[in-house]
């Protein structure tokens, strides 16, 4: 399994900007999967962005789609998130797939390990 360590997030007005930082560790293959998933009180969880590491390929949700980018390196992958709206507050979480098959979606089924969660606040 891999480790996964969460960091980032907090309270922001809205128009403002947040990074989130997940550090993993323990990979064991070079072509895995990392995406970012947010649930708020009483929604399903949603899939937030999501990359690939064999091409860089990445895919987000038509709700973030501008606003919010993802990027990895060696350590982690990371969602900086701009241009924040009260409806992007969320319990934010990273997941991780080693050796995955790249679909372009972002489906929490297809990830095996997960971050701890970071909540995110947007205020009016």
């Amino acid at each position: 399994r891999l480790q996964i360590v969460q960091s980032g997030g907090g309270s922001v007005q809205a128009g403002g900007s947040l990074k989130l930082s997940c550090m993993i560790s323990g990979y064991n293959y070079d072509r895995n999967c990392m995406g970012w998933f947010r649930q708020a009180p009483g929604k399903e969880r949603e899939g937030v962005a999501a990359i690939y590491t064999g091409n860089g390929r990445t895919a987000y949700a038509a709700s973030v789609q501008g606003r919010f980018s993802i990027s990895q390196d060696s350590r982690g992958v990371y969602l900086q998130m701009t241009d924040l709206k009260p409806e992007d507050s969320a319990m934010y979480y990273c997941a991780a797939e080693e050796g995955c098959f790249w679909t372009g979606k972002i489906r929490a089924s297809d990830f095996s390990d997960w971050g701890q969660g970071t909540q995110v606040t947007v205020s009016t």
